[in-house]
């Protein structure tokens, strides 16, 4: 909606709201409400991960999404519990309880406020595509891997009918799911299988593991209180290392996310806010017992994809969670898993970036790049932690850039019309990585003149190391009696030039 140049700063504030919280009203709620439904086994799973009862989780999921829709950077995503974070707890709560793991949470909350002032956002921009790429296409693998259990039900006894019977559900809520989009679109179609297969399974009483047989729904709201925990140095140092790590992962989830969600609604967001916006969150977390959490990019996958954009949509996945779990308890638990997988089932399919794979994409990608991709799923899948896939995309894409670059520098050289002495010219990038290529890159035993000049203007020198490598060139002349000029040399150069040469050993 665009204003007039002269609208009051109050109508500029009202068309700002409506348009953060109250464009898309209708879908925003119904999405909402298929993101509380699909919350709640997550919820209660991360929490057995955690070792924790399943109301911390719950309570976890309901506070943040509430939260973070007031005070995050990016409308229609949804943070909650997570797995991840569930992952990096474990250690505490099995030695120290939950009373320090409501402590980590509150201390993780503020690292990512105060990460957040410092800018962390702006870091994004050093993620490359391959490894966003690759880290999409993990979180889609690790959704489908979760669901196994719950399509072939390795627990339930062999002899019954339970396992044909799931599968039927499950088949048909797919069905559902993509069918009811070609007659029509007015309510989502993830919503309707839900209701559909909980109402044909209460009829009929099948025998279907449900939700409620996760674990036990709370029946009371959470109230705030400080954590069980003595306030001493010795917590402290108890917590911090857990809280630095759940602070770096559930921001690396959060900011990943935000800029998926950037990509497919060709929308901006401010990443720094997202962050201050998910420590508050965690913060407040951890006064009301629940676990540390970050963004979900499962459910805002589909939240999106039920048409969910808004901040409405994010806080309505809050509310309708803490609605559903308080209010229709008994009913929620009774809705059959198989209804649940088949909404995951579509988030899987949905997320995975089929393109990133065809032939055609796989023979235009350089090979470095399709090694990135791969490293990053792989280390995803393998270790069950987006954070670490992360890490080693961004580590391996920073060697292949600048093995790219240590071989860009190139050297060329004419003699002058008078024969008096040698031009060389360099080109490239010169630092740490490209010396060595840049100092065996002349001929000095083919040199016959008394002088020769090494021309730098095509040449960019970045740090101490090429400045020892001009240094180790013009000693290797000078030790066959010729005479080297460095000439071309820009102000940034020639300043650190002057700073440092013959102050660092050459050591060639």
């Amino acid at each position: 909606m665009l204003l007039p140049f002269t609208a009051t700063p109050r109508a500029r504030h009202i068309a700002t709201f409506r348009a953060h919280w109250l464009s898309n009203p209708r879908a925003d709620l119904l999405s909402g409400l298929v993101v509380a439904l699909a919350l709640i086994p997550e919820a209660i799973s991360f929490s057995i991960i955690a070792g924790v009862d399943p109301k911390v989780g719950l309570y976890a999921s309901f506070s943040i999404a509430i939260i973070i829709a007031m005070t995050g950077g990016r409308s229609g995503m949804i943070s909650a519990a997570t797995g991840a974070m569930a992952l990096v707890i474990v250690p505490l709560v099995a030695e120290y309880g939950t009373g320090y793991l409501f402590a980590a949470t509150i201390l993780a909350g503020t690292i990512q406020v105060g990460l957040g002032y410092l800018g962390v956002g702006t870091l994004m921009r050093f993620v490359p595509r391959t490894v966003m790429l690759g880290f999409v296409n993990a979180l889609a693998i690790l959704i489908f891997l979760a669901q196994l259990p719950h399509i072939l039900l390795p627990d339930e006894d062999s002899s019954g009918n339970v396992l044909p019977l799931n599968l039927a559900f499950i088949a048909a809520g797919l069905a559902i799911i993509y069918g009811l989009p070609r007659l029509t679109k007015a309510v989502p179609s993830p919503l309707v299988a839900i209701v559909v297969l909980s109402g044909v399974s209460m009829m009929y009483n099948f025998n279907l593991p449900t939700v409620g047989d996760m674990g036990e729904l709370p029946s009371s709201l959470p109230f705030l209180g400080l954590p069980d925990v003595p306030i001493t140095l010795d917590t402290l140092l108890v917590i911090l290392p857990f809280s630095i790590t759940l602070a770096l992962v559930g921001l690396l989830e959060s900011l990943l996310t935000a800029q998926i969600l950037d990509d497919l609604t060709d929308t901006n967001s401010d990443k720094n806010l997202e962050s201050r916006g998910q420590g508050i969150a965690n913060i407040f977390t951890g006064f009301v017992g629940g676990m540390a959490g970050c963004a979900m990019i499962g459910q805002s996958m589909i939240n999106y994809r039920s048409g969910g954009r808004t901040r409405l949509s994010t806080l309505a996945a809050g509310v309708f969670l803490l609605l559903l779990i308080l209010v229709l308890g008994d009913l929620v638990a009774r809705i059959p898993m198989a209804a649940l997988v088949a909404v995951m089932i579509m988030v899987s399919v949905g997320t995975f970036d089929w393109r990133s794979i065809s032939p055609e994409a796989l023979r235009m990608m350089p090979r470095p790049e399709t090694a990135v991709m791969v490293a990053t799923v792989g280390v995803v899948v393998l270790t069950h932690n987006l954070a670490y896939g992360v890490g080693v995309g961004v580590l391996l894409s920073t060697v292949f850039f600048v093995r790219h670059f240590t071989h860009l520098v190139k050297v060329t050289s004419v003699v002058d019309l008078d024969n008096a002495e040698r031009l060389y010219a360099v080109s490239g990038e010169l630092f740490f990585a490209s010396t060595n290529d840049l100092v065996h890159s002349f001929d000095y035993d083919a040199v016959k003149m008394s002088r020769v000049e090494i021309d730098l203007t095509e040449a960019r020198i970045w740090d101490t190391s090429a400045v020892v490598a001009l240094d180790a060139v013009v000693a290797k002349f000078a030790q066959r009696g010729i005479s080297a000029h460095l000439i071309g040399l820009n102000r940034h150069a020639e300043h650190l030039h002057s700073r440092a040469t013959g102050k660092v050993s050459v050591g060639h």
